[in-house]
C-alpha cells in the first residue's frame, strides 16, 4: 500500500475521530491552567507488534501544541513495560488528544500483533494469509496497513478493484460462466476470482481460464486434492472457519493463500497507557 494512498485516509480517520471524542470543546481539559505544560510517557502494557505511527502523529498535528518524540517504528516487537514514546507540550493539548491517538495505536498494534500471530504459525510453507473485507467501518485502509505491518498481505481493497465472484453472484447471474464472461465484458482489465464449494466448480474455473479460485471452507483432504490436481494451472486461496489452531495444517496443504477475516473483524486492542511524568507552567 503506498504512502498517498495511506495519509488521505490518516487525515480523515483522525479528523472524525477527533469531532467525534472533541465536539465542541474538551471540558476536562479547561480544568488545566492553559499555561501547564507536561512530559508524558507512552508505555505499553501488553506484548506484540506496534502499529499506528502515521495515525498519532496525526493527531498530535491536528491538535497541536505538543510533540512526540519516538522510541518504535511501526512492526517493531513490544513488550510489557515499554516505553514507545516520550510527549512534550501544553497539558492541555496531551490530555485531549489521550484517548483518540491511544484508540488508533491500541486497534492497529491489536490488528498487526494478530496477524503476526498467524503468520508465524505458516511461516515455513509458501503460503501467503490474506486479509478481507470484514474490518471496521470507515478503518479499512488503516487496518488492511496493519495487517501489512504484521506481514500480511492485502487482498483486494473494495467492491470496485478486483472481482471476487461468490455464491450469490453466481446464482444472481445464472452460472459460473455466466459471472465470469459478464465480468470480462465490463472491465476486461480487473483481476478475477472465484469462490467454489466443490471441485467440479473448481474444474469448471480451470475450463474457463480464471485465474484464482477461493477454496470456501474445503476439508483438508480436498484442499490436498485440489493443489495435486490444479496447483499448476490456477491460485489457490483457502477461505472459511480458519483459526490459529487449524492454520498450519491448512497451508501445509500447500494453497497458495488463506485469507482470515478473523485478523481484521475479531482483533483485540493491546493495552497503552500515556502517563504524566512531569508538569510545569511555562
Amino acid at each position: 500500500m503506498r504512502h498517498d494512498q495511506i495519509q488521505p485516509a490518516v487525515e480523515q480517520n483522525v479528523s472524525q475521530a477527533i469531532h467525534e471524542d472533541v465536539g465542541n470543546g474538551d471540558v476536562n481539559a479547561s480544568l488545566i491552567d492553559h499555561k501547564n505544560q507536561s512530559n508524558a510517557e507512552l508505555v505499553t502494557r501488553s506484548p506484540g507488534v506496534f502499529c499506528g505511527k502515521m495515525w498519532a502523529d496525526e493527531v498530535a498535528q491536528q491538535v497541536g501544541g505538543f510533540s512526540i518524540e519516538w522510541h518504535v517504528d511501526d512492526g517493531d516487537s513490544i513488550e510489557p513495560n515499554q516505553k514507545l514514546a516520550g510527549f512534550h507540550g501544553a497539558s492541555r493539548s496531551i490530555l485531549t488528544a489521550e484517548r483518540v491517538m491511544l484508540n488508533f495505536l491500541q486497534l492497529l498494534s491489536g490488528t498487526a500483533t494478530v496477524t503476526r500471530s498467524y503468520c508465524d504459525r505458516i511461516r515455513h510453507t509458501q503460503t501467503k494469509l490474506l486479509d478481507t473485507r470484514k474490518t471496521l467501518p470507515g478503518l479499512r485502509i488503516a487496518q488492511k496497513y496493519a495487517v501489512s505491518v504484521g506481514g500480511g498481505q492485502n487482498h483486494r481493497m473494495g467492491l470496485f478493484d478486483a472481482f471476487l465472484i461468490k455464491e450469490n453472484h453466481i446464482e444472481a447471474a445464472g452460472s459460473i460462466s455466466a459471472a465470469v464472461y459478464a465480468a470480462r465484458d465490463a472491465h476486461p482489465k480487473l483481476p478475477i476470482e472465484v469462490e467454489v464449494e466443490t471441485l467440479e466448480q473448481l474444474s469448471e474455473c480451470v475450463k474457463l481460464g480464471v485465474p484464482r479460485v477461493l477454496l470456501d471452507n474445503f476439508p483438508t483432504e480436498t484442499l490436498r486434492e485440489a493443489v495435486t490436481r490444479y496447483s499448476d494451472t490456477i491460485e489457490l486461496e483457502a477461505s472459511g472457519g480458519v483459526t490459529l489452531e487449524n492454520i498450519r495444517e491448512i497451508a501445509e496443504t500447500g494453497v497458495d493463500f488463506i485469507s482470515v477475516g478473523a485478523i481484521t473483524k475479531d482483533v483485540i486492542a493491546i493495552d497503552l497507557s500515556l502517563r504524566f511524568i512531569g508538569t510545569y507552567v511555562q
